[in-house]
């Protein structure tokens, strides 16, 4: 029976769409600002050079990985003490008073220096926001699944992380087919922006449906201090560190996945459909693989389906990145990062049920979030400007494998480690 405050009759699948339509909404506006990296360097951040004027945008996208880990203490410990509805609510009403700043401020040539100092702000509470919202999603999804079936239901966690993705990368494509680029520099990045905060309102109504969780009665006024919270985390310090190493390895594949777009324009130098289309393509694959992973996940274990896959990326990156590199065209871009994005979204839903079910409920949100944001903070928010630098420095279009490569191997590493928490019986907890 599932872990849930209130015990009036629930649909589960209802439940789990409310939850993970929001996390989708804002994810998507978080992830469309690297597509559009370019146009908004240019807009905000004008420089000498147009590889000056991307480092600053992205050094900007970097910006809100800052206040992340802040974001996942406060809002993560919120969920365990309050609930995890009011803790989702507010990092979503937070994210969508964000985007709509970053749509509308006028640029560096209309205001002056005042725009950028306005758009590094409102990415700073993305940040905060985002940071506070997967811990309680995926613990929450946890908590109103059944043993048997949740592997498949936290699955709606990255997935709906791969659709706000896709759905990006759809606008993306729409916009630079239909718009020339005068005309996607100057307004096209800001209408994508714009569909992204029209479904708020639809996002918060849904959240503000959801049963909640955690029982008020364990969790009055004080009774978790914040001492205890500290203390029950370092019992599962190992589990913790683990889950650090596998998280800096799948958000380092993540992001640099999402900055796949700019690298096609910039470094191979194709047209920006076509680069669009790839990251439609391969983000598309990933929904499939982040639900199929947590079926899988259900049926045969969480280790196994975090270890092959992982280990089948170690082995084919190097190679695609190679045929991506001597012949960038549509076949070998839809291909190559396809395949290396669908098994590569395998393992990660199999980890998220994992180290969830391996953490207590009175701190699963809060550590899940801090650890979480803190992993993403360090090396997603890095991982676009160190491919960048690479590129820079060493001429080499096939300088993000040596990345990818370093990240799989650490993570293929962890994974071994983390222990089997398939099935889990309620009540153990």
């Amino acid at each position: 029976m599932p872990e849930i405050a209130s015990r009036e009759p629930f649909d589960v699948k209802r439940a789990a769409f409310a939850a993970t339509i929001g996390n989708m909404l804002e994810f998507y506006d978080f992830i469309t600002y690297s597509f559009f990296a370019t146009e908004i360097g240019r807009t905000f951040f004008p420089a000498h050079s147009e590889y000056g004027s991307l480092m600053l945008s992205l050094a900007t996208f970097g910006a809100g990985f800052l206040t992340r880990p802040i974001g996942g203490i406060v809002l993560g410990i919120f969920s365990d003490r309050v609930g995890r509805r009011p803790a989702m609510l507010l990092s979503f009403a937070l994210m969508g008073g964000a985007i709509l700043t970053i749509a509308l401020t006028p640029s560096y040539a209309a205001i002056g220096i005042v725009a950028p100092v306005i758009v590094i702000l409102a990415r700073m509470v993305q940040g905060f926001a985002l940071g506070g919202e997967v811990g309680p999603t995926t613990a929450y999804l946890i908590e109103i699944a059944a043993p048997r079936n949740r592997g498949l239901v936290v699955a709606s966690q990255p997935a709906s992380q791969e659709i706000a993705a896709t759905v990006g990368a759809l606008v993306g494509v729409i916009l630079s087919s239909a718009m020339a680029p005068d005309m996607l520099q100057a307004y096209g990045w800001r209408i994508a922006f714009l569909l992204g905060a029209v479904c708020l309102p639809f996002g918060i109504w849904m959240r503000r449906t959801l049963p909640e969780t955690v029982s008020h009665g364990e969790h009055v006024a004080g009774q978790v201090e914040r001492s205890s919270h500290v203390a029950l985390a370092r019992r599962h310090l190992r589990v913790i560190v683990l889950a650090v190493m596998i998280l800096a390895s799948g958000t380092i594949s993540t992001y640099v996945t999402q900055y796949m777009t700019t690298y096609a324009k910039n470094t191979l130098h194709v047209s920006p459909s076509l680069a669009f289309t790839v990251s439609l393509v391969s983000n598309g694959l990933q929904i499939i693989g982040a639900v199929l992973g947590g079926w899988l996940a259900d049926r045969l274990g969480r280790k196994p389906i975090m270890i092959w896959p992982q280990l089948v990326v170690l082995v084919l990156t190097y190679p695609a990145f190679l045929w991506i590199v001597q012949d960038p065209g549509a076949w070998s871009l839809l291909f190559g990062f396809g395949i290396l994005s669908f098994i590569g979204s395998l393992p990660f839903t199999a980890f998220y049920a994992a180290f969830t079910e391996a953490l207590p409920q009175s701190i699963r949100g809060g550590v899940f979030a801090t650890i979480y944001a803190v992993a993403i903070a360090t090396f997603g928010g890095t991982a676009q400007l160190v491919v960048t630098w690479l590129l820079h420095v060493t001429g080499d279009p096939r300088a993000p494998s040596w990345y990818l490569l370093l990240a799989a191997a650490v993570g293929i590493v962890a994974m071994s480690l983390m222990p089997e928490t398939a099935p889990v019986k309620v009540g153990e907890k």
